[in-house]
Protein backbone atom coordinates (compact mmCIF):
# COMPACT_ATOMS: atom_id res chain seq x y z
CA UNK A 1 0.00 0.00 0.00
CA UNK A 2 0.95 3.27 -0.78
CA UNK A 3 0.13 6.85 0.88
CA UNK A 4 -1.80 9.68 -0.36
CA UNK A 5 0.48 11.80 -2.98
CA UNK A 6 1.05 14.79 -2.33
CA UNK A 7 -1.88 15.82 -4.93
CA UNK A 8 -3.68 14.34 -2.02
CA UNK A 9 -2.53 15.84 1.18
CA UNK A 10 -5.56 18.56 2.31
CA UNK A 11 -6.40 19.72 5.26
CA UNK A 12 -7.33 17.63 7.93
CA UNK A 13 -10.96 18.06 8.01
CA UNK A 14 -11.10 18.25 4.32
CA UNK A 15 -9.39 14.97 4.43
CA UNK A 16 -11.83 12.90 6.59
CA UNK A 17 -14.32 14.26 4.31
CA UNK A 18 -12.82 13.15 1.39
CA UNK A 19 -13.10 16.12 -1.27
CA UNK A 20 -15.71 14.72 -4.01
CA UNK A 21 -13.85 18.18 -5.71
CA UNK A 22 -12.29 17.31 -9.22
CA UNK A 23 -13.53 13.99 -8.97
CA UNK A 24 -17.17 14.89 -10.05
CA UNK A 25 -16.24 17.51 -12.65
CA UNK A 26 -18.90 17.79 -15.12
CA UNK A 27 -18.20 16.14 -18.48
CA UNK A 28 -21.77 17.66 -20.29
CA UNK A 29 -24.63 19.07 -19.13
CA UNK A 30 -28.68 18.12 -19.46
CA UNK A 31 -29.02 21.63 -20.33
CA UNK A 32 -27.89 23.60 -23.74
CA UNK A 33 -26.65 26.89 -21.68
CA UNK A 34 -25.88 24.24 -18.57
CA UNK A 35 -22.03 25.00 -19.13
CA UNK A 36 -22.68 28.62 -17.48
CA UNK A 37 -21.59 29.73 -14.39
CA UNK A 38 -24.69 28.89 -11.86
CA UNK A 39 -26.68 31.57 -9.77
CA UNK A 40 -25.16 30.49 -6.22
CA UNK A 41 -27.44 31.93 -3.52
CA UNK A 42 -27.17 32.06 0.28
CA UNK A 43 -29.62 30.75 2.43
CA UNK A 44 -30.54 29.94 6.16
CA UNK A 45 -33.34 27.71 7.35
CA UNK A 46 -34.40 27.04 11.04
CA UNK A 47 -35.14 23.40 11.95
CA UNK A 48 -36.81 21.69 14.68
CA UNK A 49 -34.70 18.55 15.80
CA UNK A 50 -34.13 16.45 18.58
CA UNK A 51 -35.72 19.63 21.05
CA UNK A 52 -33.79 22.05 19.63
CA UNK A 53 -33.87 24.78 17.13
CA UNK A 54 -30.94 24.70 14.76
CA UNK A 55 -29.95 26.90 12.01
CA UNK A 56 -28.81 25.06 8.82
CA UNK A 57 -26.13 27.64 6.31
CA UNK A 58 -26.89 26.24 2.62
CA UNK A 59 -26.14 27.66 -0.60
CA UNK A 60 -28.63 26.88 -3.56
CA UNK A 61 -26.68 26.10 -7.00
CA UNK A 62 -29.22 26.32 -9.96
CA UNK A 63 -28.28 26.07 -13.47
CA UNK A 64 -28.85 28.04 -16.02
CA UNK A 65 -31.74 27.76 -18.19
CA UNK A 66 -33.80 26.45 -15.26
CA UNK A 67 -36.57 27.97 -13.94
CA UNK A 68 -40.27 26.95 -13.02
CA UNK A 69 -41.10 26.31 -17.07
CA UNK A 70 -37.76 23.96 -17.25
CA UNK A 71 -37.36 21.85 -13.96
CA UNK A 72 -34.49 20.02 -13.51
CA UNK A 73 -33.60 17.38 -10.68
CA UNK A 74 -31.98 18.20 -7.42
CA UNK A 75 -28.44 16.95 -5.79
CA UNK A 76 -28.36 17.48 -1.88
CA UNK A 77 -24.71 17.12 -0.69
CA UNK A 78 -23.09 18.09 2.64
CA UNK A 79 -19.37 17.75 4.37
CA UNK A 80 -17.38 15.40 6.03
CA UNK A 81 -16.36 15.47 9.89
CA UNK A 82 -14.94 19.04 10.14
CA UNK A 83 -15.79 20.21 7.03
CA UNK A 84 -18.90 22.66 5.72
CA UNK A 85 -20.56 23.84 2.59
CA UNK A 86 -17.62 25.81 1.34
CA UNK A 87 -14.71 23.47 1.67
CA UNK A 88 -13.53 21.99 -1.51
CA UNK A 89 -15.94 18.85 -1.05
CA UNK A 90 -19.22 19.85 -0.65
CA UNK A 91 -18.80 23.10 -2.34
CA UNK A 92 -17.29 21.76 -6.18
CA UNK A 93 -19.47 18.57 -5.63
CA UNK A 94 -22.66 20.91 -5.26
CA UNK A 95 -21.05 22.94 -8.42
CA UNK A 96 -20.07 20.08 -10.67
CA UNK A 97 -23.56 19.26 -10.71
CA UNK A 98 -24.91 21.80 -11.27
CA UNK A 99 -23.02 22.44 -14.08
CA UNK A 100 -24.46 18.94 -15.50
CA UNK A 101 -27.78 20.52 -15.61
CA UNK A 102 -28.85 19.47 -11.68
CA UNK A 103 -30.28 21.80 -8.67
CA UNK A 104 -27.42 21.68 -6.32
CA UNK A 105 -28.17 22.35 -2.42
CA UNK A 106 -25.18 22.36 -0.19
CA UNK A 107 -25.33 22.80 3.48
CA UNK A 108 -23.25 22.94 6.41
CA UNK A 109 -23.89 19.56 8.48
CA UNK A 110 -25.31 20.61 12.06
CA UNK A 111 -22.30 21.15 14.46
CA UNK A 112 -20.45 22.25 11.42
CA UNK A 113 -19.45 25.90 10.01
CA UNK A 114 -22.46 27.98 10.58
CA UNK A 115 -24.79 25.38 11.44
CA UNK A 116 -26.68 25.06 14.91
CA UNK A 117 -26.61 22.47 17.22
CA UNK A 118 -24.49 20.12 18.55
CA UNK A 119 -22.79 17.22 17.07
CA UNK A 120 -24.75 14.03 16.90
CA UNK A 121 -22.84 11.58 14.87
CA UNK A 122 -25.54 12.09 12.08
CA UNK A 123 -28.39 10.78 14.34
CA UNK A 124 -32.29 9.81 11.84
CA UNK A 125 -33.87 11.73 14.23
CA UNK A 126 -31.96 14.89 14.17
CA UNK A 127 -29.61 15.29 11.71
CA UNK A 128 -31.52 12.93 9.13
CA UNK A 129 -34.61 14.87 9.88
CA UNK A 130 -33.07 18.50 9.16
CA UNK A 131 -32.23 17.11 5.52
CA UNK A 132 -35.91 16.34 5.17
CA UNK A 133 -36.29 19.94 5.92
CA UNK A 134 -34.22 20.64 3.03
CA UNK A 135 -35.83 18.36 0.86
CA UNK A 136 -39.02 20.60 1.77
CA UNK A 137 -37.45 23.69 0.47
CA UNK A 138 -36.44 21.74 -2.96
CA UNK A 139 -40.22 20.59 -3.28
CA UNK A 140 -41.22 24.08 -2.32
CA UNK A 141 -43.21 23.61 0.44
CA UNK A 142 -40.86 25.35 2.73
CA UNK A 143 -39.38 28.83 2.52
CA UNK A 144 -35.68 29.51 3.74
CA UNK A 145 -35.78 31.89 6.91
CA UNK A 146 -35.77 35.29 4.40
CA UNK A 147 -38.56 33.92 2.56
CA UNK A 148 -36.81 32.39 -0.65
CA UNK A 149 -39.06 29.80 -1.86
CA UNK A 150 -38.07 27.27 -4.72
CA UNK A 151 -40.06 26.65 -7.64
CA UNK A 152 -37.17 24.70 -9.95
CA UNK A 153 -37.16 21.31 -8.91
CA UNK A 154 -38.58 18.33 -11.14
CA UNK A 155 -41.51 16.71 -9.01
CA UNK A 156 -42.55 13.25 -8.52
CA UNK A 157 -45.50 14.03 -6.90
CA UNK A 158 -47.43 17.05 -4.71
CA UNK A 159 -44.34 18.13 -2.23
CA UNK A 160 -42.35 14.98 -3.72
CA UNK A 161 -39.10 16.31 -5.52
CA UNK A 162 -36.79 14.41 -6.97
CA UNK A 163 -33.69 14.38 -5.51
CA UNK A 164 -30.59 12.17 -5.41
CA UNK A 165 -27.71 12.91 -2.52
CA UNK A 166 -23.97 12.19 -2.97
CA UNK A 167 -20.77 12.37 -0.08
CA UNK A 168 -17.99 11.07 1.26
CA UNK A 169 -17.57 9.38 4.47
CA UNK A 170 -19.80 11.69 7.36
CA UNK A 171 -21.63 13.15 4.10
CA UNK A 172 -22.29 9.14 3.01
CA UNK A 173 -23.68 7.70 6.41
CA UNK A 174 -26.02 10.80 6.25
CA UNK A 175 -27.36 9.61 3.22
CA UNK A 176 -28.60 6.53 4.51
CA UNK A 177 -29.67 8.60 7.66
CA UNK A 178 -31.61 11.48 5.36
CA UNK A 179 -33.38 8.17 3.77
CA UNK A 180 -34.71 6.27 6.67
CA UNK A 181 -36.90 9.10 7.80
CA UNK A 182 -37.74 10.77 4.44
CA UNK A 183 -38.53 8.07 1.85
CA UNK A 184 -38.48 11.11 -1.00
CA UNK A 185 -34.99 10.64 -1.95
CA UNK A 186 -34.64 8.77 -5.23
CA UNK A 187 -30.69 7.83 -5.33
CA UNK A 188 -28.20 7.81 -2.76
CA UNK A 189 -23.86 7.30 -3.40
CA UNK A 190 -22.84 7.32 0.23
CA UNK A 191 -18.85 6.84 -0.27
CA UNK A 192 -16.15 5.70 2.16
CA UNK A 193 -18.51 5.74 4.88
CA UNK A 194 -19.49 3.50 8.26
CA UNK A 195 -22.26 0.73 8.70
CA UNK A 196 -21.54 0.29 13.01
CA UNK A 197 -20.15 3.19 14.63
CA UNK A 198 -19.62 1.16 17.59
CA UNK A 199 -17.39 -0.94 15.66
CA UNK A 200 -15.65 1.70 13.50
CA UNK A 201 -14.18 3.20 16.85
CA UNK A 202 -14.25 0.32 19.05
CA UNK A 203 -13.82 -2.76 16.80
CA UNK A 204 -14.14 -6.57 17.33
CA UNK A 205 -13.88 -8.32 14.85
CA UNK A 206 -14.10 -11.58 17.10
CA UNK A 207 -17.74 -12.99 18.05
CA UNK A 208 -19.26 -10.62 15.19
CA UNK A 209 -23.04 -11.82 14.31
CA UNK A 210 -24.48 -9.49 11.53
CA UNK A 211 -22.59 -8.14 9.74
CA UNK A 212 -19.69 -5.92 11.95
CA UNK A 213 -21.43 -6.17 14.86
CA UNK A 214 -20.42 -8.17 17.86
CA UNK A 215 -22.15 -7.86 21.62
CA UNK A 216 -18.41 -8.01 23.08
CA UNK A 217 -17.20 -4.24 23.06
CA UNK A 218 -13.85 -4.22 20.93
CA UNK A 219 -10.61 -2.71 21.46
CA UNK A 220 -10.38 1.14 21.34
CA UNK A 221 -9.37 2.93 18.24
CA UNK A 222 -7.77 5.46 19.96
CA UNK A 223 -5.76 7.39 17.39
CA UNK A 224 -8.89 7.80 14.67
CA UNK A 225 -11.67 8.77 17.59
CA UNK A 226 -9.50 11.15 19.11
CA UNK A 227 -8.72 13.04 15.51
CA UNK A 228 -12.26 13.14 15.21
CA UNK A 229 -13.22 14.79 18.64
CA UNK A 230 -10.53 17.15 18.53
CA UNK A 231 -11.76 18.36 15.34
CA UNK A 232 -15.33 18.55 16.71
CA UNK A 233 -13.86 20.17 20.01
CA UNK A 234 -11.94 22.93 18.22
CA UNK A 235 -15.40 24.26 16.11
CA UNK A 236 -16.11 27.17 18.11
CA UNK A 237 -12.30 28.22 16.95
CA UNK A 238 -12.74 27.57 13.88
CA UNK A 239 -15.89 29.22 13.08
CA UNK A 240 -16.18 31.83 15.99
CA UNK A 241 -19.33 33.62 17.27
CA UNK A 242 -21.77 30.42 16.87
CA UNK A 243 -25.06 30.51 17.99
CA UNK A 244 -25.96 28.87 21.50
CA UNK A 245 -27.09 25.73 20.33
CA UNK A 246 -24.47 24.57 19.33
CA UNK A 247 -23.12 23.83 23.05
CA UNK A 248 -23.40 20.24 23.54
CA UNK A 249 -23.27 18.33 26.85
CA UNK A 250 -21.74 15.58 29.12
CA UNK A 251 -18.86 17.96 29.10
CA UNK A 252 -18.02 18.09 25.49
CA UNK A 253 -18.35 21.73 23.93
CA UNK A 254 -19.77 20.80 20.74
CA UNK A 255 -20.82 17.38 20.78
CA UNK A 256 -24.07 15.50 22.50
CA UNK A 257 -24.09 14.08 25.99
CA UNK A 258 -24.37 11.06 24.68
CA UNK A 259 -21.51 11.07 22.47
CA UNK A 260 -19.49 12.84 25.21
CA UNK A 261 -20.22 9.74 27.48
CA UNK A 262 -19.11 7.31 24.72
CA UNK A 263 -15.66 8.99 24.40
CA UNK A 264 -15.15 9.25 27.88
CA UNK A 265 -16.30 5.36 29.12
CA UNK A 266 -13.88 4.91 25.56
CA UNK A 267 -10.63 6.80 26.93
CA UNK A 268 -11.09 5.08 30.78
CA UNK A 269 -10.06 2.02 29.54
CA UNK A 270 -12.78 0.36 32.07
CA UNK A 271 -15.94 -1.37 30.31
CA UNK A 272 -17.84 -2.22 33.33
CA UNK A 273 -21.14 -4.04 31.47
CA UNK A 274 -23.10 -1.05 32.05
CA UNK A 275 -20.76 1.56 30.57
CA UNK A 276 -20.16 -1.08 27.63
CA UNK A 277 -23.85 -1.03 26.92
CA UNK A 278 -23.15 2.55 26.93
CA UNK A 279 -20.55 2.52 24.45
CA UNK A 280 -22.16 -0.05 21.84
CA UNK A 281 -25.83 1.37 22.26
CA UNK A 282 -25.46 5.57 21.03
CA UNK A 283 -22.64 4.95 19.03
CA UNK A 284 -24.52 2.02 16.92
CA UNK A 285 -28.26 3.95 17.68
CA UNK A 286 -27.18 6.45 15.30
CA UNK A 287 -25.67 3.93 12.53
CA UNK A 288 -27.13 2.51 9.18
CA UNK A 289 -27.15 -1.12 11.09
CA UNK A 290 -29.74 -0.05 13.37
CA UNK A 291 -31.92 1.69 10.70
CA UNK A 292 -31.50 0.07 7.45
CA UNK A 293 -34.75 -1.65 7.70
CA UNK A 294 -36.65 1.38 6.84
CA UNK A 295 -34.29 2.56 3.80
CA UNK A 296 -35.87 1.50 0.16
CA UNK A 297 -33.56 4.18 -1.70
CA UNK A 298 -31.31 3.06 -4.68
CA UNK A 299 -28.03 3.26 -3.17
CA UNK A 300 -24.57 2.72 -4.62
CA UNK A 301 -21.84 2.29 -2.21
CA UNK A 302 -18.61 3.26 -2.74
CA UNK A 303 -15.70 2.06 -0.58
CA UNK A 304 -12.05 2.57 -0.12
CA UNK A 305 -9.36 -0.53 -0.29
CA UNK A 306 -7.12 1.67 1.99
CA UNK A 307 -9.16 2.54 4.77
CA UNK A 308 -7.98 2.01 8.18
CA UNK A 309 -11.03 3.91 9.84
CA UNK A 310 -14.30 2.89 8.01
CA UNK A 311 -12.83 -0.48 5.89
CA UNK A 312 -14.75 -2.60 3.21
CA UNK A 313 -16.36 -4.90 5.63
CA UNK A 314 -18.49 -2.27 6.82
CA UNK A 315 -19.80 -1.58 3.06
CA UNK A 316 -20.32 -5.18 2.76
CA UNK A 317 -22.53 -5.36 5.83
CA UNK A 318 -24.69 -2.57 4.44
CA UNK A 319 -24.84 -3.95 1.43
CA UNK A 320 -25.86 -6.99 2.10
CA UNK A 321 -28.55 -5.96 4.34
CA UNK A 322 -30.13 -3.46 1.41
CA UNK A 323 -30.16 -6.50 -0.93
CA UNK A 324 -31.74 -8.69 1.09
CA UNK A 325 -34.66 -7.01 1.27
CA UNK A 326 -34.66 -6.12 -2.43
CA UNK A 327 -33.54 -2.43 -2.40
CA UNK A 328 -31.63 -1.66 -5.92
CA UNK A 329 -27.98 -1.76 -4.27
CA UNK A 330 -24.81 -1.73 -6.07
CA UNK A 331 -20.78 -1.48 -4.47
CA UNK A 332 -17.56 -0.79 -5.81
CA UNK A 333 -14.12 -1.04 -3.52
CA UNK A 334 -12.37 1.55 -5.21
CA UNK A 335 -8.41 2.27 -4.22
CA UNK A 336 -8.71 4.98 -1.93
CA UNK A 337 -9.84 5.81 1.39
CA UNK A 338 -9.01 7.81 4.44
CA UNK A 339 -5.77 6.03 4.52
CA UNK A 340 -4.68 7.57 1.21
CA UNK A 341 -4.02 5.41 -1.88
CA UNK A 342 -4.51 7.18 -4.88
CA UNK A 343 -3.07 5.31 -7.50
CA UNK A 344 -2.57 6.04 -11.30
CA UNK A 345 -5.65 7.62 -13.36
CA UNK A 346 -4.16 5.77 -16.41
CA UNK A 347 -5.55 2.63 -14.81
CA UNK A 348 -9.50 3.61 -14.65
CA UNK A 349 -9.23 4.97 -11.28
CA UNK A 350 -11.40 7.59 -10.19
CA UNK A 351 -8.55 10.28 -9.72
CA UNK A 352 -9.84 13.62 -7.55
CA UNK A 353 -7.60 15.93 -10.25
CA UNK A 354 -9.90 14.52 -13.19
CA UNK A 355 -12.49 16.88 -14.90
CA UNK A 356 -14.16 14.18 -16.66
CA UNK A 357 -16.32 12.26 -14.76
CA UNK A 358 -16.42 9.27 -16.96
CA UNK A 359 -13.02 9.10 -17.95
CA UNK A 360 -12.76 6.87 -14.37
CA UNK A 361 -14.85 3.52 -13.95
CA UNK A 362 -16.15 4.96 -10.21
CA UNK A 363 -17.11 8.49 -11.93
CA UNK A 364 -19.35 6.32 -15.15
CA UNK A 365 -21.11 4.49 -12.11
CA UNK A 366 -22.11 7.45 -10.22
CA UNK A 367 -23.09 9.22 -13.84
CA UNK A 368 -25.23 6.37 -14.52
CA UNK A 369 -26.91 5.79 -11.18
CA UNK A 370 -28.35 9.59 -11.51
CA UNK A 371 -28.66 8.75 -14.71
CA UNK A 372 -31.18 6.12 -14.06
CA UNK A 373 -32.73 7.57 -10.72
CA UNK A 374 -32.83 11.16 -11.09
CA UNK A 375 -33.25 11.86 -15.45
CA UNK A 376 -35.30 8.63 -16.06
CA UNK A 377 -32.47 6.91 -18.67
CA UNK A 378 -32.68 3.49 -19.96
CA UNK A 379 -28.86 3.29 -18.77
CA UNK A 380 -27.27 0.32 -17.53
CA UNK A 381 -25.90 1.23 -14.04
CA UNK A 382 -23.73 -1.80 -14.00
CA UNK A 383 -22.42 -4.97 -11.71
CA UNK A 384 -24.15 -6.06 -8.65
CA UNK A 385 -19.82 -5.29 -7.19
CA UNK A 386 -16.71 -4.16 -8.86
CA UNK A 387 -13.60 -4.17 -7.52
CA UNK A 388 -10.16 -2.53 -8.00
CA UNK A 389 -6.52 -4.13 -8.70
CA UNK A 390 -3.51 -2.72 -8.49
CA UNK A 391 -1.92 -4.96 -10.69
CA UNK A 392 -3.99 -5.26 -13.74
CA UNK A 393 -3.71 -3.74 -16.67
CA UNK A 394 -4.45 0.03 -17.47
CA UNK A 395 -7.74 0.17 -18.55
CA UNK A 396 -8.91 -3.10 -16.97
CA UNK A 397 -8.14 -2.37 -13.44
CA UNK A 398 -11.64 -3.09 -12.52
CA UNK A 399 -13.43 -6.88 -11.94
CA UNK A 400 -16.84 -7.27 -11.48
CA UNK A 401 -18.92 -10.23 -9.45
CA UNK A 402 -22.25 -10.78 -8.36
CA UNK A 403 -20.89 -10.01 -4.87
CA UNK A 404 -17.75 -10.31 -2.69
CA UNK A 405 -16.35 -13.87 -2.92
CA UNK A 406 -16.63 -15.72 0.38
CA UNK A 407 -13.78 -17.60 2.46
CA UNK A 408 -13.19 -20.50 0.32
CA UNK A 409 -9.19 -21.94 0.69
CA UNK A 410 -8.08 -22.90 4.08
CA UNK A 411 -4.60 -22.89 5.34
CA UNK A 412 -3.83 -24.71 8.22
CA UNK A 413 -1.14 -22.62 10.96
CA UNK A 414 1.44 -25.66 11.84
CA UNK A 415 3.42 -25.56 14.92
CA UNK A 416 6.46 -24.99 13.14
CA UNK A 417 5.29 -21.14 12.45
CA UNK A 418 3.93 -22.50 8.65
CA UNK A 419 1.17 -22.13 6.80
CA UNK A 420 0.33 -25.26 5.39
CA UNK A 421 -2.63 -26.72 2.86
CA UNK A 422 -3.35 -29.97 3.98
CA UNK A 423 -3.98 -30.68 8.45
CA UNK A 424 -1.34 -33.64 7.60
CA UNK A 425 0.97 -31.41 6.76
CA UNK A 426 0.62 -29.68 10.78
CA UNK A 427 3.67 -29.75 12.60
CA UNK A 428 3.25 -30.65 16.39
CA UNK A 429 4.45 -27.78 18.64
CA UNK A 430 3.59 -24.75 21.35
CA UNK A 431 4.92 -21.39 20.78
CA UNK A 432 4.14 -18.60 23.01
CA UNK A 433 3.69 -14.82 22.90
CA UNK A 434 2.98 -11.87 25.54
CA UNK A 435 2.40 -8.49 25.89
CA UNK A 436 3.93 -5.70 27.07
CA UNK A 437 2.46 -2.94 29.11
CA UNK A 438 3.08 -0.90 25.90
CA UNK A 439 2.97 -1.07 22.51
CA UNK A 440 5.18 -3.42 20.78
CA UNK A 441 3.26 -3.36 17.55
CA UNK A 442 3.21 -0.48 14.67
CA UNK A 443 0.39 -0.89 12.06
CA UNK A 444 -0.06 2.67 11.30
CA UNK A 445 0.22 6.06 12.48
CA UNK A 446 -3.78 6.69 12.21
CA UNK A 447 -4.27 10.45 10.65
CA UNK A 448 -0.42 10.51 8.98
CA UNK A 449 -1.84 10.11 5.30
CA UNK A 450 -4.45 12.74 5.59
CA UNK A 451 -2.36 15.30 6.77
CA UNK A 452 0.88 14.30 4.82
CA UNK A 453 3.16 12.91 7.94
CA UNK A 454 5.63 10.16 7.22
CA UNK A 455 4.80 6.69 8.99
CA UNK A 456 7.36 4.36 10.30
CA UNK A 457 6.77 1.24 8.20
CA UNK A 458 4.66 -1.71 9.99
CA UNK A 459 6.72 -3.75 12.45
CA UNK A 460 6.09 -6.31 15.59
CA UNK A 461 8.78 -7.03 19.00
CA UNK A 462 10.06 -10.26 18.51
CA UNK A 463 8.36 -12.39 21.53
CA UNK A 464 5.33 -10.53 21.60
CA UNK A 465 3.93 -11.78 18.17
CA UNK A 466 3.72 -15.30 16.46
CA UNK A 467 4.06 -15.96 12.74
CA UNK A 468 3.05 -18.47 10.28
CA UNK A 469 3.99 -18.16 6.47
CA UNK A 470 3.34 -19.94 3.49
CA UNK A 471 6.55 -21.65 1.51
CA UNK A 472 6.88 -19.51 -2.16
CA UNK A 473 3.74 -19.21 -3.95
CA UNK A 474 4.51 -21.03 -7.53
CA UNK A 475 1.17 -19.21 -9.09
CA UNK A 476 -0.10 -15.55 -8.06
CA UNK A 477 -2.66 -15.94 -5.50
CA UNK A 478 -5.55 -13.16 -5.59
CA UNK A 479 -7.25 -12.40 -2.16
CA UNK A 480 -10.36 -10.65 -2.67
CA UNK A 481 -12.67 -10.08 0.51
CA UNK A 482 -12.61 -10.85 4.13
CA UNK A 483 -10.24 -13.83 5.07
CA UNK A 484 -11.15 -15.86 8.22
CA UNK A 485 -8.80 -17.22 11.30
CA UNK A 486 -10.00 -19.80 13.72
CA UNK A 487 -7.83 -19.79 16.60
CA UNK A 488 -7.84 -21.39 19.89
CA UNK A 489 -5.29 -20.45 22.54
CA UNK A 490 -4.33 -20.83 26.04
CA UNK A 491 -4.04 -18.29 28.22
CA UNK A 492 -4.47 -18.98 32.03
CA UNK A 493 -4.78 -15.19 33.02
CA UNK A 494 -6.94 -13.89 30.72
CA UNK A 495 -9.42 -16.75 31.75
CA UNK A 496 -9.15 -15.84 35.13
CA UNK A 497 -10.40 -12.65 34.85
CA UNK A 498 -12.58 -12.65 32.26
CA UNK A 499 -15.33 -13.19 34.33
CA UNK A 500 -14.92 -9.96 36.25
CA UNK A 501 -17.48 -8.31 35.20
CA UNK A 502 -15.62 -6.30 33.19
CA UNK A 503 -14.63 -6.91 29.59
CA UNK A 504 -11.35 -4.92 29.92
CA UNK A 505 -9.60 -7.74 31.59
CA UNK A 506 -10.43 -10.09 28.34
CA UNK A 507 -8.17 -10.63 26.19
CA UNK A 508 -7.31 -8.60 23.28
CA UNK A 509 -5.06 -9.55 20.09
CA UNK A 510 -4.37 -8.22 16.92
CA UNK A 511 -4.80 -10.16 13.54
CA UNK A 512 -3.04 -8.97 10.43
CA UNK A 513 -1.76 -10.79 6.67
CA UNK A 514 1.50 -9.40 5.12
CA UNK A 515 2.72 -9.83 1.75
CA UNK A 516 6.94 -11.07 2.23
CA UNK A 517 9.16 -10.33 -0.87
CA UNK A 518 11.42 -12.64 -2.16
CA UNK A 519 14.32 -10.50 -0.88
CA UNK A 520 12.29 -10.63 2.45
CA UNK A 521 10.70 -7.08 2.34
CA UNK A 522 7.60 -7.69 4.07
CA UNK A 523 4.36 -5.39 3.48
CA UNK A 524 1.18 -5.18 5.76
CA UNK A 525 -1.41 -4.65 3.24
CA UNK A 526 -2.61 -1.63 3.52
CA UNK A 527 -1.81 -1.32 6.94
CA UNK A 528 -4.67 -2.87 8.35
CA UNK A 529 -5.08 -5.30 11.07
CA UNK A 530 -8.09 -6.89 12.77
CA UNK A 531 -8.52 -6.02 16.40
CA UNK A 532 -10.15 -8.66 18.57
CA UNK A 533 -11.24 -9.10 22.42
CA UNK A 534 -11.54 -12.72 22.99
CA UNK A 535 -14.96 -12.99 25.76
CA UNK A 536 -14.12 -16.68 26.04
CA UNK A 537 -10.46 -17.54 26.10
CA UNK A 538 -11.22 -20.87 26.50
CA UNK A 539 -13.19 -21.75 23.51
CA UNK A 540 -11.81 -21.52 19.93
CA UNK A 541 -13.12 -18.28 18.28
CA UNK A 542 -13.24 -16.61 14.69
CA UNK A 543 -11.84 -13.43 13.75
CA UNK A 544 -12.63 -11.94 10.82
CA UNK A 545 -10.10 -9.76 9.21
CA UNK A 546 -10.98 -6.58 7.25
CA UNK A 547 -11.53 -6.99 3.63
CA UNK A 548 -8.57 -6.44 0.87
CA UNK A 549 -8.30 -6.89 -2.73
CA UNK A 550 -4.52 -8.29 -3.13
CA UNK A 551 -2.24 -10.15 -5.47
CA UNK A 552 0.35 -12.40 -3.89
CA UNK A 553 2.54 -12.71 -6.83
CA UNK A 554 4.41 -15.78 -7.63
CA UNK A 555 7.67 -16.30 -5.34
CA UNK A 556 6.26 -14.52 -2.46
CA UNK A 557 4.77 -15.71 0.99
CA UNK A 558 1.84 -15.17 2.78
CA UNK A 559 2.12 -14.69 6.45
CA UNK A 560 -0.24 -14.05 8.97
CA UNK A 561 0.68 -12.51 12.41
CA UNK A 562 -1.36 -12.65 15.69
CA UNK A 563 0.18 -9.56 18.08
CA UNK A 564 -0.14 -8.58 21.85
CA UNK A 565 -0.38 -4.95 20.96
CA UNK A 566 -0.86 -2.04 18.39
CA UNK A 567 0.12 1.83 18.84
CA UNK A 568 -3.29 2.77 17.08
CA UNK A 569 -5.32 1.16 19.49
CA UNK A 570 -5.68 0.52 23.42
CA UNK A 571 -4.65 -2.71 24.22
CA UNK A 572 -4.62 -5.48 26.75
CA UNK A 573 -4.97 -4.17 30.66
CA UNK A 574 -2.22 -6.19 32.74
CA UNK A 575 0.56 -8.69 31.00
CA UNK A 576 -1.33 -12.13 29.25
CA UNK A 577 1.32 -14.50 28.25
CA UNK A 578 -0.62 -16.83 25.31
CA UNK A 579 0.02 -19.68 23.83
CA UNK A 580 -0.97 -21.48 20.62
CA UNK A 581 -0.51 -25.24 19.79
CA UNK A 582 -0.56 -26.98 16.80
CA UNK A 583 -1.23 -30.83 15.95
CA UNK A 584 -2.33 -32.69 12.70
CA UNK A 585 -6.29 -32.58 12.82
CA UNK A 586 -5.78 -29.95 15.60
CA UNK A 587 -5.16 -26.95 14.55
CA UNK A 588 -6.37 -23.37 13.52
CA UNK A 589 -7.11 -22.05 10.23
CA UNK A 590 -6.55 -19.06 7.78
CA UNK A 591 -9.48 -19.03 5.17
CA UNK A 592 -9.10 -16.96 1.92
CA UNK A 593 -11.77 -15.17 -0.07
CA UNK A 594 -10.25 -15.90 -3.75
CA UNK A 595 -10.98 -14.32 -6.79
CA UNK A 596 -13.46 -15.68 -9.17
CA UNK A 597 -12.34 -16.49 -12.90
Amino acid sequence: MTRAPSRFRPPLAAALGLALAAALAPAGAAHADAAAEPAVTALKFTVDVGGKRCAVDADLYVPAGVDAGNRAPAVLTTNGFGGDKADGSTAATARTFAARGLVSLAYSGLGFGRSGCPISLNDPAVDGRAASALIDFLAGTRAADDGTRLDLVTLDGEGDPRVGMIGGSYGGSIQLATAAEDDRVDALVPMITWNDLSYSLNPNNAGQGQGVSSDTPGVYKKQWTGGFFLIGEAQGLLNPSLDPSRIGGGGCLHFVAAACDTKRVLDSGKLPKEKADEVLGYARSVSPVSYLDRVTTPTLLVQGQADTLFNLNEATATYETLKAQGVDTAMIWQSWGHSGGMTDPASGELDLSDPDLESSYTGSRIAAWFDKYLLDKETDTGPAFAYYRDWAPAGQAYATADAPPAPSRALHLSGDGALVGRPEQVVRGSREYRNWLIPTSHSESSLAGVIGLPDPKPHDLKGTALDWTTAPLDTPLDVVGAPQLCLKVVSPRAEKNQDSGDAADQLVLFAKLYDVAPDGTKTLVHRLTAPARVADATRPFTVTLPGIVHRYEAGHRLRLTVAASDGAYSGNRGVKPVTVTHAPGDSGTLTLPLAQD
